[in-house]
């Protein structure tokens, strides 16, 4: 249902539940009022059969092996349609793996484009969601065309990109929300109209019962009950969590009910908390009708509990769940099946009789295995296409070839294989091309450029838009060099930040701050001093102490169209919102297959201070996590703002890192703060030499050129550089020109032993080929294993001095000239 009727507005709900002896629900009562035209009410319940059967059909597919896994909305399906009754174009959803229901509803999936996500169809065409990139149930709409310009998402119907970890699309939610607040209170962002219409838009979100124990959960609910924002999430409660049963999950065993010291008092302040049974197909329309148009009008956030909900299908195709239901739980699911509900009383409604439903729901069973029939055709066929051609090739390699019968069987094989993948055919082709290594055919040849294109195909197919490919990508920003004025006077590292700061508010009616401390003080390091009086505490703001959250913010803002600067405190503290920059941030272009963006800027500050928590530098953990950021980490504050710039001229994203002790170092404002740019993954040479290559960053820059300092007074000559951008890693293949030079190289940061200097060496020694150059072994300089201890000892002898990387460098170079370079010991 692309359009929805617009839902009749009851004043109360038409089914009163109480419970018998055994716990279980028991209808009071029925109500004799429709709230739809029949015609609406059939229309929802056949969606509802459709989807079941979707559901139905969908497991036997992975049973028989043409999918590889499957989970599904089964026993969701009543509660998703009165849901979609009230989502209007323009609001977002942010959910939970099982909203199939929903998504056919609002017409932002079909059948067939649900069983080719099943199939895993690379194809876009066939779908959208993630061009088979995601897993079934997993569902996105497409935010931006082809070029990756934004859509006019006032128009249509979006749900961000979902992630299977629980609970993990909740910090998310609270941005989407968020925006809605920031489109109607800041009049400069009222011509944005293809984002917001005057910030009416709902974000919806969805969860599993179980999921709620997450903290992400607590932490979102709290974070949008402090924002008042247009949140409206439904819990989804089957009763279980796969095994484990409520009574384990939940505090009371249900989460309104822990929930209730959120609810709104009558001040206004606070969240709306509703509880409906699952099955009642008419208390779910009104309660979504009243409460949808509440949050709407007042942007007041709700939680409604979708209770007494079934699972008839268990968690997923992995397991049974009569492994760990009773019987009589069991026969009460099979009892109150939402679906089963819905029939019984559209029947004792008088809106259908049994024979008449009966008949719509067989033609619904031939609906779907008919999409289903499509779906595995359109996957299947280009595949096939593809072992024609693979087997002609070895029809003509075979017929000069000493291994004519292998070749033949394996190419017979290949072609009954009855439900084949492309893995398939490549394994093929690669045990001919083995057979005939030694013999030279034109049909090789021939099979050669087949495997060649097959494999640059799918390496587009399952690897483009790991970053941005449009127009504003970051690699397309051009370089723009700071300019100084003569007259300039040298201040703390902190004002530069604070210029290019208020620069970018200034120009940019979309840019944002959110962090802790960042409003009322400016931050712990004052680089936003006085900018919340100068443009507002919307645009300036404080968040609570929930880094996943203040993420979330940014993720789910940026997602509509606004361009987020968000602080997490200290690098140490990342990783309370590491898990979500991992799964949802830095994989959101990549798992839509460009479909959404978030241009979000994650600001922070680590490195040299002294003391366990306040000087992180777990570069390489995070090198490893955020695959789809770039990790940028500038040494001074001057190439932090260029490249805070180089982002915002940009739709990539991004994690910055300060160096924590540079704020009050001196530094010259450029002339063109508002211009200048800096390249992304272009190192730098901070000093030549002729040597050894030493290759840092950040902090370690200072320390490298102090050591530079003193080891040529030992007749060593050391270059410096500079990499700048960890993620991505020198693109021009520079580094490499250095070590032809020098022919030993060090890599040197204050990160654990195996960190980001064993990424910089991979990178160096054998993504550029450098170990060709090599008359030394490679050398990595590094902090111990441990934390840094407090103090200034502590610091010593924690992380690599001046000291330590003098003494390696000229180790370096005594292992090859021991004669000139005498022992220091």
């Amino acid at each position: 249902m692309a359009e929805k009727t617009q839902a009749k507005k009851t004043t109360s709900p038409t089914t009163k539940v109480s419970q018998n002896g055994n716990g279980k629900p028991t209808p009071e009562r029925a109500s004799t009022k429709l709230p739809y035209p029949k015609e609406e009410i059939i229309a929802d319940y056949r969606l509802a059969n459709q989807s079941r059967q979707a559901s139905l059909l969908g497991r036997r597919e992975v049973l028989t092996g043409k999918a590889k896994f499957g989970i599904f909305g089964d026993g969701k399906e009543v509660p998703q349609i009165a849901m979609a009754k009230v989502f209007r174009k323009g609001d977002f959803r942010s959910g939970y793996y099982r909203d199939q229901t929903f998504m056919f509803a609002t017409g932002m999936s079909t059948i067939q484009e649900f069983f080719a996500q099943l199939y895993a169809n690379p194809s876009l065409e066939a779908e959208p969601a993630s061009g088979g990139r995601m897993m079934n149930g997993h569902f996105a709409s497409r935010s931006l065309n082809d070029d990756g310009t934004w859509k006019d998402l006032t128009a249509m119907y979006n749900t961000s990109a979902d992630i299977s970890p629980t609970s993990g699309q909740m910090p998310r939610l609270v941005g989407l929300a968020y925006a809605s607040k920031l489109y109607r209170q800041l009049p400069a962002l009222k011509a944005l109209t293809t984002f917001s219409k005057q910030g009416n838009e709902i974000a919806f979100g969805t969860i599993g019962n179980a999921s709620t124990s997450e903290g992400l959960f607590f932490e979102s609910i709290n974070a949008a009950g402090v924002l008042k924002i247009p949140m409206f999430v439904s819990v989804w409660d089957d009763g279980y969590g796969i095994s484990v049963p409520a009574s384990y999950q939940t505090c009371k065993e249900s989460i309104s009910k822990a929930l209730a010291g959120f609810a709104d008092d009558g001040s206004g302040d606070g969240y709306i908390i509703e509880a409906v049974p699952g099955w009642d197909y008419t208390a779910l329309c009104a309660a979504y009708e009243r409460i949808a148009t509440r949050v709407r009008t007042t942007h007041s956030p709700a939680l409604l509990h979708v209770t007494e909900l079934t699972q008839p299908q268990g968690h997923s195709t992995s397991g049974s769940h009569e492994r760990y239901k009773s019987k009589e739980r069991l026969a009460w699911e099979q009892e109150f099946d939402c679906n089963r509900k819905m029939r019984e009383w559209m029947i004792a409604s008088d809106v259908i009789t049994e024979s008449a439903l009966a008949l719509l729901e067989a033609e619904d069973k031939d609906i779907v295995a008919e999409a289903k029939r499509r779906a595995w055709e359109a996957y299947l066929h280009p595949i096939q296409s593809e072992i024609a051609i693979a087997a002609d090739s070895f029809q003509k390699l075979a017929e000069g070839s000493s291994h004519k019968s292998e070749i033949e069987q394996i190419s017979s094989e290949l072609q009954q294989i009855k439900e084949p993948f492309r893995k398939d055919t490549m394994t093929a082709v690669n045990k001919v091309l083995r057979l005939v290594r030694t013999e030279s055919h034109a049909a090789k040849d021939e099979l050669l450029a087949f495997k060649t294109r097959v494999m640059d195909e799918n390496t587009r197919r399952y690897g483009s838009h790991v970053y941005s490919e449009s127009a504003e990508s970051a690699f397309r920003v051009p370089e723009i060099p700071a300019q100084f004025s003569d007259a300039a006077t040298k201040v703390d590292g902190r004002q530069v930040l604070q210029a290019c700061f208020d620069a970018a508010l200034a120009r940019d009616a979309r840019v944002f701050a959110i962090g802790e401390d960042i409003g009322a003080i400016g931050d712990v390091n004052k680089a936003f001093e006085d900018l919340q009086a100068k443009h507002g505490m919307l645009r300036v703001t404080d968040t609570g102490i929930r880094e996943a959250t203040i993420l979330g913010q940014a993720i789910g803002t940026a997602m509509r169209g606004l361009r987020p600067i968000v602080e997490i405190q200290y690098l140490d503290y990342l990783l309370f919102a590491l898990q979500t920059m991992s799964d949802d941030l830095a994989t959101l272009q990549w798992r839509t297959m460009g479909g959404q963006k978030a241009p979000v800027i994650v600001r922070t500050r680590g490195h040299r201070l002294e003391g366990v928590w306040h000087s992180g530098s777990p570069m390489g953990m995070i090198l490893s996590a955020i695959r789809g950021m770039f990790v940028l980490v500038p040494r001074n504050m001057t190439q932090a703002a260029g490249f805070y710039n180089t982002m915002l001229a940009s739709d990539d994203t991004a994690l910055i890192v300060e160096v924590l002790n540079g704020y009050r170092l001196k530094e010259t404002i450029p002339s063109n703060m508002n211009d200048f740019t800096l390249p992304i993954g272009v190192p730098e040479i901070l000093r030549k030499g002729s040597d050894v290559t030493l290759v840092t960053y950040g902090a370690c820059c200072k320390v490298a050129m102090d050591a530079a300092e003193t080891l040529e007074g030992l007749g060593v000559s050391l270059e410096v550089i500079d990499v700048q951008s960890l993620l991505p890693f020198d693109i021009h293949n520079s580094i490499v020109d250095s070590l032809k030079k020098t022919n030993r190289i060090v890599f040197f940061d204050e990160d654990v032993p195996g960190g980001a200097t064993s990424f910089m060496m991979r990178e160096v020694l054998e993504r550029e080929n450098g170990y060709r150059y090599l008359d030394s072994q490679p050398v990595t300089i590094t902090a111990k294993e441990h934390r840094p201890a407090y103090g200034t000892d502590g610091d010593y002898f924690s992380k690599p001095q001046a000291d330590e990387v003098v003494d390696a460098v000229y180790a370096l170079m005594r292992e090859s000239n021991p004669n000139t370079f005498v022992s220091l010991t």
